[in-house]
């Protein structure tokens, strides 16, 4: 059994939205092992995103722990962050907001580069070619801007820029919800060959149970905040115990 590189321990979020409170994540607790892909499935809304955004730091935890490589990084700043960041990366599923439109695909991974890894220029220059090479785009796109490529090309961009720093775990949020199906199929073949070749863990966030299916080890299925239903990706589509879980396959099937 391959070991823990992630926990979240009672993980308590809430949000005050004017005469009442928004819970975004109930005592949510589960584990990821090294190697493995844990998809976390629900609607709009039901907290996945905000999961994320605890995990990496974004968000502050009204309560509870995220425990990476076996240290609390719950409320860590500054430099021990950083240092967490160069180990877990995010991909958002907005690529193209997440890239300055001012600057070149490559000044964006460049900068991305310099922030996590001490290099020369010329080393720095080196691994944004490879980078570019190893998601599957030209080099000459590195003097493209972000407005010059297309949504899926703008994924391999972010995708590139957050395994510069070889992380151990990559969490996916969403991002390839807003791609055409051949684009999605591509972004996650690509996602595939990155796990094989550098057994990097993944937190693959969506709302969609068949992509889930076929790219994930187990699965967790969120709603309101909470946990109705987890366990193996063959179990959970194939053995649903909850409703809700049954109620999201169905919606497949009716697509």
């Amino acid at each position: 059994m391959n070991e823990i590189i992630l926990q979240c321990k009672n993980i308590k979020k809430k949000y005050k939205k004017k005469n009442h409170y928004h819970i975004a994540a109930n005592d949510i607790s589960f584990e990821l092992r090294k190697g493995e892909c844990l998809g976390i499935v629900g609607e709009s809304g039901c907290g996945k995103s905000t999961l994320a955004r605890i995990i990496m730091n974004l968000e502050k935890v009204d309560s509870g722990e995220v425990i990476f490589n076996g240290k609390n990084i719950s409320n860590i700043k500054g430099k021990k962050l950083n240092l967490v960041y160069k180990e877990m990366q995010m991909v958002f599923q907005d690529a193209i907001g997440s890239l300055n439109p001012k600057m070149t695909i490559g000044e964006s991974i460049k900068e991305y580069v310099c922030s996590l890894c001490s290099l020369t220029k010329e080393d720095k220059e080196e691994k944004v070619d490879k980078l570019l090479e190893l998601v599957g785009l030209p080099i000459e796109f590195k003097d493209r801007y972000p407005h010059e490529i297309s949504g899926g090309q703008c994924q391999r961009v972010a995708i590139a820029r957050a395994l510069s720093s070889h992380p151990k775990v990559l969490i996916c949020d969403e991002v390839t919800s807003a791609l055409d199906a051949s684009v999605q199929a591509q972004v996650l073949e690509l996602l595939i060959k990155m796990k094989e070749e550098f057994n990097i863990s993944y937190i693959f966030i969506t709302h969609d149970l068949a992509l889930v299916s076929s790219f994930c080890d187990r699965v967790i299925v969120l709603k309101d905040g909470n946990i109705v239903e987890e366990g193996s990706v063959y179990n959970v589509i194939n053995k649903p115990k909850c409703e809700y879980t049954k109620l999201l396959l169905k919606s497949i099937l009716l697509k």
